[in-house]
């Protein structure tokens, strides 16, 4: 009977030793979101956190499959509006980690493809969301 206590009392020590490394759920740190220029988003802030890549490929289909061009759930309309800029006064490309995807995108451990073929800055002139040389930056 001894040899069962002590095993449990090594299980309680244990166990009670690992309890500081759980964590409740909302003690993580959260990223530190860049505020976009515009008033209020397109879509309710939760909404976009959770569905916009869904809006995005909606989007891309609509362009691409249907000829439809729309600005509401355009790449090009969400990089105009949450554009950061690094300390020289330009915008970041998706190669900084300060770049508005990057920073919750790096949160999540996903890497957003979107700018292998379109740009990750605005164009100063560009009518559409690709051309300039932050290809895949």
């Amino acid at each position: 009977m001894t040899g069962v206590c002590r095993l449990l009392v090594v299980l309680w020590v244990m166990i009670g030793c690992m309890a500081p490394a759980v964590t409740k759920a909302g003690d993580e740190p959260e990223p530190l979101i860049p505020k976009g220029k515009g008033e209020r988003c397109v879509e309710e802030t939760g909404y976009m956190r959770r569905n916009h890549m869904e809006l995005l490929k909606h989007q891309r289909d609509e362009t691409l499959y249907k000829g439809i061009r729309t600005k509401r759930h355009s790449l090009q309309e969400c990089i105009a509006c949450h554009t950061v800029l690094g300390s020289n006064g330009r915008p970041v490309t998706i190669a900084s980690p300060e770049h508005f995807c990057n920073v919750c995108h790096a949160y999540v451990a996903v890497t957003p493809d979107c700018f292998m073929c379109h740009a990750s800055t605005p164009g100063p002139s560009d009518p559409l969301p690709f051309g300039d040389s932050n290809k895949g930056k």
